[in-house]
């Protein structure tokens, strides 16, 4: 294989990953989202360093309280050198966060994940990940989940009770 061959596979496997990465996050599915991180991986979304297998066990105890969540990755510019690769990857992340007394509130928020990432045994994965938060934007919700034609659309769930497991598991 030409080494631009190698270079776009690796560019695709790595872009794998990150989509893996936001379907565990969104489906709150714990072995999907540990997955994308090596065992000896870390993670640091705020003021500290987590081992990436807390962090991710941390993550979906966050995420499942929310209503529902769709990260959407983007701008992906990946530098490979050999079995070892850097990444600043864009992501919009979409939160429904309900209050006390039931206050839907949509949060979006606009952020880059900084990864490092390895290839081990012919698989990437991420290394280490620094998550830098650029923007956010809070606001009621206007969202219609229940009546009109929004309302007979199919719906996400967390796994295992999202479509894509009846479909694809």
């Amino acid at each position: 294989m030409s080494d631009a061959a190698q270079r776009a596979l690796d560019h695709i496997e790595i872009y794998s990953t990150m989509s893996r990465y936001c379907h565990g996050v969104d489906r709150c599915d714990l072995a999907v989202l540990k997955s994308t991180f090596w065992p000896d991986a870390t993670c640091n979304y705020s003021d500290q360093e987590l081992d990436a297998m807390t962090w991710a066990e941390n993550c979906v105890a966050g995420i499942s309280q929310m209503e529902r969540t769709m990260h959407t990755i983007g701008n992906h510019l990946i530098e490979v050198d050999g079995d070892k690769a850097t990444g600043e990857t864009y992501c919009l992340a979409y939160h429904l966060l309900k209050n006390a007394e039931g206050v839907l509130t949509d949060m979006l928020v606009g952020g880059r994940y900084l990864d490092h990432f390895e290839k081990r045994g012919g698989e990437w994965k991420i290394k280490s990940r620094f998550y830098v938060m650029d923007w956010n934007h809070n606001i009621p919700s206007t969202g219609n989940w229940t009546t009109g034609l929004l309302g007979g659309l199919n719906r996400g769930a967390r796994s295992p009770n999202d479509h894509y497991d009846r479909i694809f598991g």
